[in-house]
């Protein structure tokens, strides 16, 4: 395949959803409209992933924001049922890629292929030139590998043998990562988590929410029933929908005295101008889904710890090493010292 050829094969299949959004005026009829269609989403995927309607809301938002989400628990807990429901629900293309100590990074990208009777180098795309990428424990890699996927992950775009190919519109990078605790891992730097808008952990069920898992039918077969939901032109469209979300100076307020309690102590460094800016991007996609185009001070609240945590150095430990304590994050410390109201 010529980079011409590999080009229209990558692009021509969502090009006309995104020419749509470009030549269509927001409305807020299709806000509304849109917003309905989410709840059904999320009524349908909080059937498939049990008792966990905040995770489920905030790796929806996520997605709704344009950023990259970090699933970090134990093996088994449903990252990646959650992963496969946000995928079949939202109509995306779905790849997913099991990260192994061994993976170099053109088992994802790709690589050029010379062809004998053509005489010449071919691009074989890998499985990145996919709409939602599911790299399933991320740091069972190496270095080398996981940071294959910084340019695609900030850029929406692959650079091979000097050649730019771009991804898919609309295009995301759900990763699950195992504790540190666990044998195999390369712990992820910190250029690499800042590139995920949310870290979330979907953690132990309730008793009645395992014991409908004990006598229920398999997740996997339950997802083989979901149809989709959204589309990529509905996607698109509520990302649009997203950035439409006002918010108000005094909210601006509040969110600027949290991020300067990040920067005010010598325990860990404060948030980046990015990491600023994810956060309000991240509340803005959390009011959106809850319904209503304004951010509240809730909002900031629900989505900081799943946002800040992990750029402000906060590591994961399961439940079962503190002793089934949950700890106190950096994060809900800080909303705990921050008045919403000065």
């Amino acid at each position: 395949m010529t980079h011409a050829a590999i080009d229209r094969a990558i692009t021509t299949p969502h090009q006309s959803a995104v020419e749509v959004i470009h030549k269509s005026t927001f409305s807020a009829a299709d806000c509304r409209h849109n917003q309905q269609k989410i709840a059904q989403l999320m009524a349908q995927l909080n059937h498939i992933v049990l008792d966990k309607p905040q995770v489920v809301k905030l790796a929806l938002s996520g997605i709704l924001a344009g950023g990259h989400l970090l699933l970090q628990d134990l093996p088994g807990m449903g990252k990646t049922t959650l992963a496969q429901g946000l995928a079949q629900l939202l109509g995306l293309s779905f790849s997913r890629v099991q990260f192994t100590n061994d993976m170099l990074p053109a088992d994802i990208l790709g690589m050029s292929i010379y062809d004998q009777k053509k005489q010449q180098f071919e691009f074989r795309a890998g499985p990145i030139f996919t709409q939602l990428l599911l790299a399933d424990e991320i740091n069972r890699s190496s270095p080398k590998t996981q940071s294959a996927l910084l340019e695609a992950m900030e850029e929406r775009q692959v650079t091979q043998d000097g050649q730019t190919y771009p991804l898919p519109q609309p295009f995301f990078v759900i990763a699950t990562q195992n504790p540190l605790q666990q044998a195999g891992v390369y712990p992820l730097p910190e250029s690499q988590l800042d590139r995920f808008l949310l870290c979330l952990s979907l953690g132990y069920p309730s008793p009645t929410a395992e014991r409908e898992l004990l006598k229920g039918q398999d997740r996997r077969e339950l997802l083989k029933n979901l149809d989709a939901v959204l589309d990529t032109e509905a996607v698109l469209l509520a990302q649009q929908g997203v950035k439409h979300v006002y918010v108000a100076d005094v909210v601006l307020d509040y969110l600027q005295r949290l991020v300067a309690k990040t920067r005010a102590s010598s325990e860990y460094h404060g948030l980046s101008p990015r990491g600023v800016l994810s956060l309000q991007r991240a509340a803005q996609a959390y009011a959106y889904v809850s319904g209503h185009m304004e951010v509240t001070p809730e909002d900031i609240q629900a989505v900081f710890a799943a946002v800040t945590d992990h750029r402000l150095g906060q590591r994961f430990v399961p439940a079962h090493v503190t002793g089934g304590q949950a700890t106190q994050t950096i994060a809900q410390r800080i909303l705990a010292e921050v008045a919403v109201i000065s």
